[in-house]
């Protein structure tokens, strides 16, 4: 039985949270807050497995309230977002750049035609976040250098043997594709693709947050568009993304790959397919093993590869999976990640290849 503490100012909403959740036989609600100072009492009072937590409460709101829990008391916390307004969703990836696990958006109405599937929906990331060994989060001022990485000279062209850098994400990955993206200089020379899986309607606005840290022009793709040295491009929700030969991405509606649509499987074979060893691609922290055999093709290929380490993965799975089939060239934490990818930069990958 997982015990779950709902965390909602509106009593309508925290009474509907609860219907949602108790009607799983495997989870039972322990107790509810309408504000952080009562979720600081109630993590204290009940031990709950998983915290479902809002955002925007009065007294102490849903980022301060992440942040104490994590600092006094970690538990998994799964923040429930009734808003797709760009003030609340950068203070949602604030939390989970404090220690939040997931983000999803309120499940819809009961009548509602999306109302069973969103409803599963955070049953299942319930569920899944339960099963997360979270670690406390040291009290810390967020350093200046991670907010914005100095300027570095570096070349006007990348070296050969790196056209193209690719990257697939999952639980924990927005504070760890912050980390290694606000590490690129703006000089930096190629494009850099990513596939993060994320509850659908938050993608445009985990962009948004990036963009007020990372150096790089960051952007959700678009298809048909020419991928440029420099750029950022994240896939969007409910696409598959790949790159063509012609280094322009195509967005399809394929079919999901690993039960995920965007898949990271599918972008890393197209990058196999169309740049082979001439490509830098790795896995950061994420359930499941989405990416890892095509890791390692790309490897096989010629092309360096990563993977986060364990220590600072929240979950350990996609890049566990790439490093038990020796997919990767290197495994290393999100921040020595950027250092690497600067270095193959300015200096060339064959270094690198197969050590």
């Amino acid at each position: 039985m997982i015990k779950v503490l709902v965390v909602e100012d509106s009593p309508v909403v925290r009474e509907f949270l609860i219907h949602v959740l108790s009607a799983d036989p495997g989870i039972r609600v322990i107790a509810t807050a309408h504000d952080g100072e009562e979720a600081l009492d109630a993590v204290r009072r009940y031990g709950p497995d998983v915290i479902t937590m809002d955002i925007h409460m009065p007294k102490m709101d849903g980022l301060e309230a992440t942040r104490r829990i994590m600092e006094t008391d970690p538990r998994p916390i799964v923040i429930v977002s009734g808003s797709y307004d760009p003030g609340e969703m950068a203070t949602t990836f604030e939390a989970m750049e404090a220690g939040a696990l997931a983000v999803l958006s309120r499940p819809a109405g009961i009548g509602h035609a999306d109302h069973e599937t969103t409803a599963r929906e955070l049953v299942q990331t319930v569920k899944l976040m339960s099963e997360v060994k979270v670690v406390r989060r040291w009290p810390r001022v967020r350093p200046d250098a991670l907010a914005r990485s100095p300027e570095k000279t570096g070349p006007a062209h990348a070296p050969a043997k790196m056209r193209i850098v690719a990257i697939g994400a999952s639980t924990g990955g927005p504070p760890a594709l912050h980390t290694l993206l606000a590490g690129l200089p703006k000089t930096f020379p190629v494009p850099v693709l990513i596939v993060q899986h994320m509850a659908a309607g938050f993608i445009q606005g985990f962009v948004e947050w990036l963009r007020q840290s990372v150096s790089l022009p960051v952007q959700v793709a678009r298809h048909g568009e020419l991928i440029l040295p420099g750029h950022v491009y994240f896939a969007p929700d409910d696409y598959q993304m790949k790159v063509e030969r012609s280094g322009k991405v195509a967005l399809t509606r394929d079919a999901p790959e690993n039960g995920l649509c965007p898949s990271v499987s599918y972008l890393f074979r197209s990058i196999a397919d169309n740049y082979e060893g001439d490509a830098v691609a790795g896995l950061l922290t994420g359930m499941g093993r989405d990416g890892a055999e095509e890791l390692r093709l790309l490897k096989e290929k010629g092309a360096v590869t990563f993977a986060q380490d364990k220590d600072s993965s929240v979950v350990h799975g996609m890049p566990g999976e790439a490093i038990k089939l020796d997919a990767a060239t290197f495994v290393l934490p999100p921040d020595k990640i950027a250092a690497v990818l600067v270095n193959l930069a300015n200096n060339g990958h064959a270094q690198w290849r197969h050590s």
